[in-house]
């Protein structure tokens, strides 16, 4: 069996990943959020034929799922970029030295970025982690105290599958894209994993404390299954 093979769509050819599964009950097709690389497990038993012809069988839903992708949005300078819900234009500073500085005086808010041309990607990541940290501790902060619960520990990470989530010892991850959403939906997720500090599971229980804490915990769900895409597709 090899690592991938080849699919033909109408406009191009793409790499398909093969993933032999021994506890896999039947063929499963994915396309990761973070590659245009497909990626099928194949069960105990199965065979490069069968495989081939799985695919091919998906290359419609393979060619939807693909056309319909949020374009990447490239952190360099001319582009655009969304942070705390607002449109952003990103620029070179012209300096070698400094910190990424924010200004108010066009028609959108300007990333000014110092440094070469190709460490502009960088220190803006930078820069995002850097201010979801300080929005997500403040949020954090405020909801825990509601509830009258202490958090272990706050980290920053580019979760893919989920926006954050609380551990049973009291440390709460959170994804770093979360700033570049309006603040209403960083402060949702905030309280949705504080509610989990008073109960670790989705009961009704949870979702009452929840509402408290978010009373637009809806719209901001909503909001996130409608543009989430977008966020992953920045950087």
């Amino acid at each position: 069996m090899p690592d991938s093979i080849t699919l033909a769509l109408a406009e191009r050819q793409v790499s398909v990943r093969l993933r032999r599964n021994a506890r896999a009950k039947k063929y499963i097709l994915r396309l990761p959020l973070e590659s245009d690389s497909p990626v099928l497990t194949v069960p105990k038993g199965g065979t490069l034929a069968t495989a081939q012809k799985f695919v091919q069988k998906q290359s419609g839903w393979i060619e939807e799922r693909l056309a319909s992708r949020t374009p990447r949005a490239d952190l360099v300078p001319g582009s655009h970029v969304p942070f705390r819900g607002q449109r952003h234009f990103i620029e070179s500073a012209g300096r070698l030295r400094g910190l990424v500085e924010v200004r108010h005086d066009g028609p959108d808010p300007v990333l000014v970025v110092p440094g070469e041309p190709q460490a502009v990607p960088r220190k803006l990541l930078k820069f995002f982690k850097d201010e979801a940290r300080k929005d997500l501790e403040c949020a954090v902060a405020r909801h825990a105290g509601r509830v009258d619960r202490k958090v272990a520990a706050i980290s920053i990470r580019d979760t893919r599958s989920r926006w954050g989530s609380c551990a049973s010892n009291g440390r709460l991850s959170f994804s770093w894209r979360l700033v570049l959403a309006p603040p209403e939906i960083l402060d949702y997720v905030a309280a949705h994993e504080v509610a989990h500090l008073v109960h670790m599971d989705h009961s009704e229980r949870f979702w009452q404390v929840c509402f408290d804490l978010a009373p637009h915990t809806r719209q901001a769900q909503k909001w996130l299954k409608a543009h989430g895409a977008q966020l992953h597709a920045v950087g």
